[in-house]
């Protein structure tokens, strides 16, 4: 199991726990552990990278699809890990679950054909409902019996995930009552969810795990400088895109959004977004 240790110097190490004395069993557990974090840094470095690159670009799509996947692997072992941990941390799952979710459905509104809908957004529509509903039944839990609540986050944190569970699954709602998404809403999903992602990873990594810096760094402000430069990118962005007036009607349309073009509103001419 995951367990952090910090000696009276200060210096930090992960460490891996396992009961089994079984060489092959530690070396596996080893092996989940430097993937977790392999694939946590990999996310953050290429969820950065698809903020900053051109958007539509060929750059951006391979650091959008780098995020992607290392996301996915870092939030599966994190939620199957999380509840065998030394004080089981079912929140921890559930907030897994949860920004794995914001980042398929993010990565499939922008590969999914404009104005249609699969089984997938259908389907998808209760993940979020099954987190917020858990994470309430848990917050109230926490809130009025807790020496018996579940362990592993504190009281607010209940509530937040499960705001952003339910709004993200009544956008899906609204989504697949309207047969799909097109032009700037279709960006913008696509542009929050990731967003969103990106900051519960950044969350998790840099205050979530402060062991993992020197001491001076942990009492200092700079461990939320990641955090505030993700929220004012997506804050940035999403100003952006709804100032824009994307073409979709036509083949023309729909192929300059796919390069990272729009129309302006205020003087007609096509403008690149950039950073």
């Amino acid at each position: 199991m995951y367990h952090c240790t910090e000696s009276d110097r200060d210096v930090n190490s992960m460490i891996l726990e396992v009961s089994a004395s079984s060489w092959l069993v530690r070396g596996a557990a080893a092996l989940v552990l430097v993937v977790h974090i392999g694939a946590a840094g990999i996310a953050l470095l290429a969820g950065a990278a698809a903020l900053w690159f051109r958007k539509g670009q060929r750059l951006h799509r391979i650091a959008g699809n780098v995020f992607f996947v290392s996301m996915l692997i870092m939030c599966a072992i994190g939620a199957v890990v999380a509840p065998f941990l030394p004080q089981p941390q079912w929140t921890s799952t559930l907030v897994a679950v949860l920004t794995s979710y914001l980042v398929a459905t993010s990565w499939v509104t922008i590969r999914r054909q404009e104005g249609t809908i699969g089984r997938f957004e259908i389907g998808a529509l209760f993940v979020p409902l099954t987190v917020a509903v858990t994470l309430v039944t848990l917050g109230v839990q926490a809130a009025t019996r807790p020496t018996t609540s579940p362990a592993g986050a504190p009281l607010p944190a209940y509530f937040v995930f499960a705001a952003i569970a339910a709004l993200a699954a009544a956008l899906d709602l609204r989504v697949i009552l309207r047969r799909g998404v097109s032009g700037t809403q279709r960006l913008t999903r696509h542009l929050w969810r990731m967003c969103v992602a990106l900051l519960i990873a950044s969350f998790s990594f840099f205050l979530g795990q402060p062991q993992v810096f020197p001491a001076y760094i942990r009492r200092s402000p700079i461990l939320y400088v990641p955090e505030i430069a993700v929220l004012v990118l997506m804050v940035f962005w999403l100003a952006r895109v709804r100032r824009t007036s994307v073409p979709t009607r036509d083949a023309a349309g729909r192929r300059a959004l796919a390069r990272g073009y729009f129309r302006s509103p205020s003087n007609a001419r096509d403008t690149r977004l950039m950073p």
